[in-house]
């Protein structure tokens, strides 16, 4: 019927995401998932609880447009938003994974991900990286955060 809001399911991804960001009250545009995200089907939840999502992103690394290592690439709705001080983390190639993935992924609040993003990025050493990589395993084995 004409005037009434759309079915749930008959929303756009980014709709839905706007509503969902608005329900959890999302600060300052920086959406992060929620654990029982309506949008990810069963096999999606598998998929990403085991971080095999993320292996397409390896062709982005070959590409050259990511990095292993760095802060998670960010889409420009959130980018628009950022203060100069957020604006740092872009000073780098963003990464299939990074310190934030690897100190709690998705259970740790929007500005602690931030803070270890802009340390990365100031601290950035090849060892450091070496280490991230190590951690990356570790963390998906034990699949903590991850949703």
């Amino acid at each position: 019927m004409e005037g009434l809001p759309a079915e749930p399911d008959a929303l756009l991804p980014e709709q839905r995401r706007a509503d969902l960001e608005e329900a959890l009250g999302g600060d300052a545009g920086l959406f992060y998932k929620p654990k029982d995200d309506p949008r990810v089907t069963r096999i999606g939840r598998l998929l990403r609880r085991y971080s095999i999502d993320e292996f397409p992103q390896l062709l982005n690394v070959l590409r050259g447009d990511m990095s292993l290592v760095g802060p998670r690439p960010q889409v420009p709705l959130e980018v628009a938003q950022y203060d100069a001080a957020v604006r740092r983390r872009l000073l780098v190639k963003p990464g299939m994974t990074g310190l934030w993935q690897v100190s709690g992924r998705n259970d740790l609040p929007v500005d602690q991900s931030v803070r270890l993003d802009l340390y990365y990025v100031e601290n950035w050493t090849l060892l450091g990286d070496v280490v991230i990589l190590l951690r990356t395993a570790r963390a998906v084995v034990r699949r903590h955060g991850a949703y």
